[in-house]
């Protein structure tokens, strides 16, 4: 397998590619001092495995490792690191597997051979069973002061994107969540309804639809001051929506 390496340290990186190299089974594509860093060259190199450390200066590894997950085909992450207490948050970042330092050569290669068995493609195909069986999730996770947080779907207003990012509006605020709007309408498409381009609304929270002095039209939320443009090409789904849910 292809593997790239993700640590702020120099000798922690030399450490690990010699443990690679002495397994024989494997090549280092790339090795990288910040999560960032690791984020370019995965687009670049295309590796199967990242061994990532989690404290790295700026972009840290559950960030960037959630990041990851979201490309199409993602590799995975084995998460490498002197502190054990990240132990829950790195498999909330659907990390392969988890390991201290110093690592053992034993270890790795069970990691590794753990990362083998369930490869970019079958990882995939374990998602899409997973939707089958558990047709969506019932939380969001976002990371709030450092820590990683579940919000509860029922609590979600709304899900607005800006650039890079999604906020999700909830009853306790808002924060910033790693989740695609493109995929949270794929999961979620019958408890939100998209009111434009860059924006999801929970129906349950759907109040109505009005028009400004200007002709744009918004929809109003229950027991919520904000209001969300609705695009021309969404107006007439919005409206025939609130129809069928008696809010109009």
């Amino acid at each position: 397998m292809k593997i790239l390496i993700a640590d702020d340290e120099a000798p922690a990186r030399a450490r690990l590619t010699g443990l690679i190299q002495a397994l024989g089974e494997h090549h280092v594509v790339g090795e990288a001092a910040m999560g960032r860093q690791a984020l370019e060259l995965c687009d670049r190199e295309h590796p199967d495995v990242v061994l990532m450390d989690i404290r790295m200066p700026g972009m840290d590894g559950l960030e960037a490792a959630t990041r990851l997950a979201l490309l199409d085909k993602p590799p995975a992450v084995i998460f490498v690191t002197a502190y054990g207490d990240h132990a829950l948050e790195a498999f909330g970042a659907e990390a392969i597997d988890y390991l201290l330092k110093p690592v053992r050569r034993e270890r790795l290669a069970e990691a590794l051979k753990k990362a083998r068995r369930i490869n970019r493609a079958q990882l995939q195909t374990l998602n899409d069973l997973e939707k089958i069986e558990n047709p969506g999730r019932e939380q969001i996770l976002c990371r709030r002061r450092g820590k990683l947080e579940l919000i509860p779907l029922e609590d979600v207003r709304y899900f607005q994107a800006d650039q890079k990012y999604v906020t999700v509006s909830h009853l306790e605020g808002e924060d910033l969540i790693e989740d695609s709007l493109k995929r949270l309408e794929q999961e979620f498409g019958d408890r939100f309804v998209r009111v434009h381009r860059n924006a999801l609304v929970a129906r349950s929270y759907l109040a109505g639809m009005a028009k400004d002095a200007e002709g744009h039209f918004f929809v109003t939320l229950r027991d919520c001051d904000d209001r969300l443009e609705v695009s021309r090409r969404h107006t007439s789904s919005v409206r025939r929506l609130l129809h069928r849910l008696g809010a109009d």
